[in-house]
């Protein structure tokens, strides 16, 4: 393919002549900035980083791209593990500037821009006492998580964040505005359900909020050789809690804390979160096995939610490399190889070897929704995170590691969100063959040029003939 022309001064001058937000090009103050991911492994140069302030501003900048033969990107919160949020010399449509979020309380819902984060979610809601399922990072983008289907702490009590879309509005690649709903081009509100960004560029959404009037953390941490007796007894309290525990198993390393043991810190622990939407009481009565077994310090209190929601945020700057594996049961034996994964984990660093609880209100979603992995019970999450390029090969090869001993027991699902790049039927198991097929017509008819590829892709259906 003949590379772009590059784009000239006059062009730039017509973009940016009645553009509400702000252009940024290589040599631009500020360019530096607004080409900056989550992860730091990702250093790409596009050629014009499009700062949209409404829908217009999209509108234009897809014009842009279109005239100029420009590969498009959009940016939410920009946390693709593979950066897919940027397009090296292409355009980025970045939402950033489009963050606001307006609750309704009589509606339960609240509408959220395109580019807000989970933080400005979470905070905005809070004063009411409601709350939605939300990534367990601040800085993650509302927009690409929903769309993604949405896996987060309150997913058992209130299901996963596209359980709890009501609306979008999109820009399609031709620059039109359409909204999607149940009563309004339905079949793209189903493919929004867990389709991802494939279909255009969602610059609002309407989500469902729910009452939120207590919420209970505890945190317990264990040496890591109690790590397989933690884990068997937190399978078996999940197996039975009620819908409002969530949380996870979490093998990471001690924080520097003051309620940590000095033993713990900067070593490899066995952590056990569970959170609760009701009181201590109540959350104390589900963690009582875990408790019995003596933690080596820990933490249990009422907090709020959007203080949860940050507790595990990674500082800028990190290298990021993550996957997962969905179960179909947890056995002693795959308990045995989750906590032997933690043996050859990179400590100290920010990764984490985590054990996500799936069931209650997850598996009682809409089963035509393209997330087939929703049904499984148990997920395996390697969230690699690390400083230095040194470590690089050890940190990714732990990651592949971790995958294939867990395989046994894998039901094949993936949630997309939880990956980077691993190939074409990754992609399709993370929606499943048939709901690939039905995505796939849906994409046709509102991106028939594949223009919004750059994420866990969908092949419009006439590319597949």
């Amino acid at each position: 393919m003949t590379p772009p022309a590059p784009v000239t001064d006059a062009a730039l001058t017509g973009l940016r002549s009645g553009f509400t937000g702000e252009v940024h090009v290589p040599g631009d103050p500020g360019y530096d900035e607004a080409r900056t991911v989550f992860n730091s492994m990702i250093d790409r140069r596009p050629a014009v980083v499009a700062g949209c302030a409404d829908e217009p501003d999209v509108a234009r900048a897809l014009r842009f791209a279109r005239d100029h033969e420009l590969e498009v990107a959009v940016r939410g919160g920009g946390h693709s593990v593979a950066g897919m949020a940027l397009s090296e010399g292409g355009l980025v449509i970045d939402l950033r500037r489009m963050h606001g979020v307006a609750v309704d309380r009589d509606a339960m819902s609240a509408r959220v821009g395109g580019g807000a984060v989970m933080s400005d979610l979470d905070r905005a809601t809070q004063p009411f006492a409601l709350a939605t399922t939300g990534g367990r990072v601040s800085t993650t983008g509302v927009g690409g998580f929903t769309l993604g289907g949405g896996s987060g702490w309150m997913e058992r009590a209130w299901g996963l964040a596209s359980d709890n879309l009501l609306a979008a509005e999109v820009v399609t690649a031709d620059g039109a505005t359409v909204r999607a709903s149940a009563e309004e081009n339905p079949e793209l509100f189903w493919a929004l359900h867990g389709g991802g960004g494939n279909f255009g560029v969602v610059t609002s959404l309407t989500l469902r909020l729910h009452d939120l009037p207590a919420l209970t953390m505890a945190l317990l941490l264990f040496r890591p050789e109690k790590g397989p007796e933690v884990v068997r007894t937190y399978r078996d309290v999940m197996e039975s809690a009620p819908d409002a525990a969530g949380g996870g198993c979490i093998y990471l390393t001690g924080p520097p804390e003051e309620w940590v043991p000095e033993a713990l810190v900067g070593r490899l622990a066995c952590a056990v979160l569970l959170t609760y939407a009701g009181p201590e009481a109540e959350a104390r009565d589900v963690a009582a096995p875990l408790l019995a077994l003596g933690p080596d310090a820990q933490v249990i209190d009422a907090v709020a939610y959007a203080d949860l929601q940050c507790m595990l945020d990674d500082p800028p700057g990190m290298r990021n490399y993550w996957s997962a594996e969905y179960l179909r049961g947890l056995p002693d034996e795959a308990a045995s190889a989750f906590c032997a994964g933690a043996e050859t984990m990179p400590v100290p660093t920010g990764t984490q070897h985590v054990l996500f609880p799936m069931g209650g209100a997850v598996a009682r979603g809409p089963a035509d929704h393209p997330l087939p992995w929703r049904s499984s019970p148990w997920a395996v999450h390697p969230f690699g995170v690390w400083e230095s390029a040194a470590d690089d090969e050890r940190a990714m090869r732990w990651v592949r590691e971790v995958r294939a001993a867990v395989m046994p027991w894998a039901s094949g699902d993936v949630y997309l969100n939880f990956i980077g790049r691993e190939g074409q039927e990754r992609v399709v198991a993370g929606y499943g063959e048939q709901a690939y097929e039905r995505l796939s017509r849906v994409k046709a008819r509102y991106d028939p040029g594949n223009v919004f590829h750059l994420n866990h892709n969908v092949k419009p259906a006439v590319a597949l003939v």
